[in-house]
Order: C-alpha cells, then structure tokens, then sequence
C-alpha cells in the first residue's frame, strides 16, 4: 500500500491529467520511464509533444508547487524528455516542457499549469545528444 504522501502524489497526477484532457489535450503517457529517469505525463497540444512535470503539494505547506522545480530536476526532465524522443523516434516534433502545479486542500486539487518552464539554452550543453537536437527544441 502506498504511504500517504505518495498516495497524494497519485491523486495530484491523476488531477493533472483530467485537467489536460479537458483542455483539449490528448494524454500519450503517463509515468513513462527509462531506466532511473521518469517523466509524468507526455501530452500532445495540438502538433507540439508537452513534456508535463506534475508537482504537488499541500495547501498552506512550506513550499508552493512551483518551488519544488530545481535546476536539478529540470536537467533531469531534458535527459527523461530526450530518452522519450530517441525511444520514440520523435526527433522532429516540436516539444516543450510544462509544470502542472496542484495543491490540495481536505481531499480537493486544485491545478494549475505553468507553460514553458525550460527555456532554450537553459540547461547544461553536457546534456545534449548532440545531431540530434534540433534549433525549436527547448534545450
């Protein structure tokens, strides 16, 4: 049985996704992973694949959702989202990466998405795949 952070953790993701879907978003994934990397949902918005990182946390707590998304977690989310393309021969497609913030208060989430949250050139080149980036790529 999951403890109850992670049962919190569930049910904020699970909120995250239905809160895509009714924004018109089709859901390709969820919790897709790659050896020790993971990645929350991966969505299409129109023709552009979202890479959606999904933080939850409870409301009033020490840290807001958006706090949660460090340096560190961010390089993660570009290796996780470069282990999805080469998996995926998905190379060509444009992509971005989002934040979905959901804070929970007596058994409700409220969400919120945050659009953009790596920007190109962002993160460390020792990173890269090299060729296989592409200029619209956020990395």
């Amino acid at each position: 049985m999951p403890s109850a952070k992670a049962r919190i953790g569930i049910a904020g993701e699970d909120a995250a996704a239905a809160y895509l879907r009714r924004l018109g978003w089709n859901i390709l994934e969820r919790n897709w992973r790659s050896r020790h990397l993971e990645i929350d949902i991966v969505a299409e918005e129109r023709e552009t694949l979202v890479f959606v990182e999904v933080k939850t946390r409870a409301e009033g707590g020490l840290q807001r959702p958006f706090e949660a998304l460090t340096t560190t977690k961010k390089e993660r989310l570009c290796r996780a989202a470069q282990a999805w393309l080469e998996a995926h021969d998905a190379w060509s497609r444009p992509c971005r990466f989002d934040l979905v913030c959901v804070t929970s208060r007596a058994g409700t989430y409220h969400t919120e998405l945050i659009r953009n949250v790596i920007e190109y050139g962002e993160q460390s080149p020792r990173h890269s795949l090299g060729r296989r980036d592409t200029s619209w790529q956020p990395w």
